[in-house]
């Protein structure tokens, strides 16, 4: 599967590339291909093999520097403020870029990682995608950064704009189903979005995106007994996909702790979330693994060493703070593994770097969602259940702000219940009750809901 591949085949979409060299073109293709598709492509040495042959290619071939900066970024594992390489590979694009003729679209790229993670980025790309709807990079880093950003309308909407030029016969267009089918359903046109995941599963069902688009949509409804069957019948087509996949079994293992079936999650747990993480170290497989064990903690389940193990990959990301999203759940694992060192450490820097934001929006999150969120993390684990229904039943609607999926963010919600159902006070008991009635309307017949009123009627007599 591949985009354009030559230089004249990326001339004639429209989408010139400013450099002499073929070899450069076809490895740029290759990169952007994997990217689009969350699969690393091992015959090709994968998404990094192809960023270092690319380099050799040509290196000043900006665009290469373009994709290889932006990926970096958007993985949210690194940023200039923490890795002077990554620093020094932006001042190196930027000089580049002044040195050459670039067309406008290529200057438009070049500005946009420099947006700091806040939608100024976002602006440049759309700017891009009004005069070159087919700009695939430029659609997919604007995708990834309005989630990272929770402006999920907006991650909609700007598929929308370009969808009618994602013709059949534009490379790679199926994908694009896929992305606009996520962003119908974070916005709650589930039918929508389910229409369009299966076409795109009809023409590639290997499309391990819409695969999750469908996971997501059966998550949200809580149709347990067709999600476990969707992800058993699916799974030999979208777990070779590795960028995806070890996300795509922690949707599986939802539907089981919804179920209440325990031994079942901690199965998929340990059979692919837990060693995908330990071999990527991605974020994306960090954030699975802590979400995955900080639900099955609130359901009251005995994890055994797992804590532990992943504080060993979370532990060096513990002063990043590029994303609040990131550091709520690198917290779960440090109060998981009851390492208070940590712990203290996570927050104490995180205070710190709040105090003057600059332009990081995300720090500028931080006093106001951020950390609140975090200290109702850490009074619930104390056992202060009122002081954590304090701090986070008044910011439970502003929480989309810190970005992630509706499903991911429910893990936020059900601390709030979990915390509300076990406090001295009796009008945040009453809060537990009405929180699971709100539930009940969205999700009928959840399992999980059910098992919580069950809890709430047998502790506090609920009607």
């Amino acid at each position: 599967m591949s985009l354009r591949g030559s230089l004249k085949a990326w001339q004639d979409a429209g989408l010139g590339l400013s450099t002499a060299s073929n070899e450069a073109c076809k490895l740029f293709d290759a990169v952007l291909t994997q990217y689009a598709t969350w699969a690393n492509d091992e015959g090709l040495g994968g998404i990094e093999g192809c960023l270092s042959k690319l380099k050799a290619a040509d290196p000043n071939f900006t665009m290469g520097h373009v994709i290889a900066n932006g990926l970096e970024l958007i993985g949210t594992g690194s940023s200039v403020r923490l890795n002077k390489e990554l620093d020094s590979a932006m001042r190196t694009m930027m000089t580049l870029s002044k040195s050459q003729p670039l067309s406008e679209r290529e200057k438009l790229h070049v500005s946009a990682p420099m947006g700091k993670g806040t939608g100024a980025a976002c602006d440049l790309w759309e700017q891009i995608l009004q005069s070159h709807p087919t700009d695939l990079l430029a659609l997919k880093f604007s995708q990834d950064t309005y989630f990272y950003l929770g402006y999920h309308i907006q991650m909609r909407d700007s598929v929308a704009r370009v969808f009618p030029f994602w013709t059949p016969d534009v490379p790679l267009s199926s994908y694009v189903k896929g992305y606009y089918s996520f962003g119908l359903m974070e916005t709650n046109l589930f039918d929508r979005a389910e229409k369009l995941a299966l076409e795109a599963l009809a023409i590639d069902q290997t499309d391990a995106w819409s695969v999750h688009t469908i996971a997501h949509i059966n998550e949200m409804k809580a149709e347990v007994k067709k999600g476990l069957a969707f992800m058993k019948e699916t799974e030999a087509n979208w777990k070779n996909s590795d960028i995806l996949a070890c996300h795509n079994y922690w949707h599986w293992a939802l539907y089981f702790i919804e179920k209440g079936e325990y031994e079942a999650a901690l199965t998929i747990y340990d059979n692919h979330i837990a060693p995908q993480c330990l071999s990527s170290g991605s974020m994306l497989d960090i954030v699975d693994n802590c979400s995955m064990l900080y639900r099955l903690r609130l359901e009251g389940i005995k994890l055994g060493d797992r804590w532990d193990n992943v504080l060993k990959i979370t532990k060096k990301h513990t002063k990043d703070h590029i994303l609040l999203f990131n550091d709520v759940h690198i917290l779960m694992s440090s109060l998981g593994a009851k390492d208070h060192k940590t712990t203290n450490e996570l927050l104490t820097t995180l205070q710190e770097l709040a105090k003057a934001p600059c332009e990081d929006h995300e720090l500028s999150l931080a006093p106001s969602l951020g950390l609140p969120l975090c200290q109702a993390f850490m009074e619930f684990e104390k056992g202060n259940c009122d002081k954590a229904v304090d701090l986070l039943y008044p910011i439970r609607y502003q929480l989309i702000q810190l970005g992630g999926s509706n499903a991911q963010r429910d893990v936020f919600n059900q601390l709030l219940i979990h915390a509300a159902l076990n406090c001295k006070s009796k009008a945040k008991q009453n809060l537990a009750k009405c929180l699971l009635r709100e539930r009940d309307v969205m999700r009928p017949n959840s399992p999980m809901t059910e098992r919580l009123m069950r809890k709430a009627a047998a502790v506090h007599s609920m009607a």
